[in-house]
């Protein structure tokens, strides 16, 4: 009989770990105070609260149901080790190492936690994808990384709410804007700002030449109550309004009423095209240059130089965060945390999250050598 002690420890000792970082205790106690709340008949009265506290019960309740489990499937296949031990029975060998095996990968997933220390990680995410050097080629890279964030993003759960569309001049986008919403959305799309650099045989040289195209992702964390914590003076805002440029759909109304505002000031530039009215845009689109600018006051206070909203200043060479090379051979990597992988294809059918996940490892290990 094989004797899984040390391993079982090993999780039991993970388990517990899961229990500081995951704040079990106290949310133990928040869990009823949440639920009075939550219970209350005039909740409704205030909107703005009434998300907040809906939103922090659910991931609470989430979270505890998920230690439980946890828990609960710990103290099963210890049991079982133990029951197997005393009667040598090498049959349930097979059913210990699976589920053990079944509690280290949940534990692996579980412990991605850890690295979300910011105090916006956990809120929606306000993005934007602009084509840079490259000509056609980068137009079509900001599609395809637009493409790559959309697999991802079904893949984990989230959705993503288009919010304005350039379409390029011959194929691809010059620009798109979208709102990453689930939980950690942030938290995970902030390792994404940066210029992205590709490298492949151009499909638009008729040579079969190589290309480099540059695209900017620029991330910022989204506030639907943003209006309460940052006052914008509209003497400072050019609010223009046109016609939407994209390809209408299920994303955009293709009228008049898209709104385009740009903050005079810090050259910010927030856009909407998706909702029925020019009001509906207009305010749609404020909350968005709140959420920017509240971000870029913030990393302001935190004398951050390289802080994660702001233009872009030069979205071409030498100022990648990654680059994905597909000829004359296959590679991605991302130039800081340095996590590579020879399976671009995969990469950009949408399995980013360990170059999220690298770049977040690397972010606390900067800041616990300072």
């Amino acid at each position: 009989m094989q004797d899984f002690t040390e391993q079982l420890a090993a999780i039991r000792a993970r388990l517990h770990e899961a229990s500081g970082y995951l704040r079990i205790a106290e949310l133990e106690q928040r869990q009823p105070q949440l639920e009075t709340e939550a219970s209350r008949p005039d909740l409704w009265d205030d909107q703005d609260k009434a998300r907040a506290v809906t939103s922090e019960l659910a991931s609470v309740n989430e979270d505890l149901e998920l230690f439980g489990r946890l828990s609960t499937d710990v103290e099963d296949v210890e049991t079982l080790h133990e029951m197997a031990r005393e009667e040598d029975d090498a049959s349930l060998e097979g059913e210990i190492g699976e589920a053990a095996a079944a509690l280290e990968s949940h534990l692996d997933e579980l412990e991605m936690r850890s690295l979300f220390t910011g105090e916006f990680d956990e809120r929606d995410a306000v993005c934007q994808i602009k084509s840079g050097e490259g000509g056609t080629d980068a137009q079509d890279w900001a599609e395809m990384l637009m493409r790559m964030y959309n697999r991802w993003a079904d893949r984990r759960g989230f959705s993503i709410e288009i919010t304005a569309v350039s379409e390029g001049t011959e194929a691809g986008l010059s620009s798109v804007e979208f709102i990453l919403k689930g939980r950690h959305a942030y938290g995970l799309m902030q390792a994404e700002h940066g210029v992205h650099r590709l490298v492949r045989i151009s499909p638009f040289n008729n040579e079969g030449k190589r290309q480099t195209a540059f695209s900017a992702v620029q991330v910022a964390p989204f506030f639907e109550e943003v209006s309460a914590e940052i006052e914008i003076d509209e003497k400072e805002l050019r609010i223009d309004t046109y016609r939407s440029s994209g390809a209408g759909g299920q994303h955009v109304n293709v009228t008049d009423s898209a709104v385009r505002i740009t903050h005079l000031p810090t050259g910010l530039v927030t856009s909407c095209q998706n909702e029925r009215s020019q009001h509906q845009n207009k305010d749609r689109a404020m909350t968005m240059m709140a959420a920017k600018l509240l971000n870029l006051e913030r990393q302001k206070r935190e004398d951050e130089i390289a802080g994660i909203t702001g233009e872009q200043q030069n979205v071409g060479f030498g100022s990648q965060i990654r680059s994905y090379v597909m000829q004359p051979y296959q590679m991605v990597k991302d130039l800081r945390s340095e996590h590579e992988t020879a399976q671009v294809e995969s990469v950009l059918g949408g399995e980013v999250e360990p170059f999220m996940e690298a770049w977040l490892r690397w972010t606390r290990a900067q800041a616990e050598a300072e």
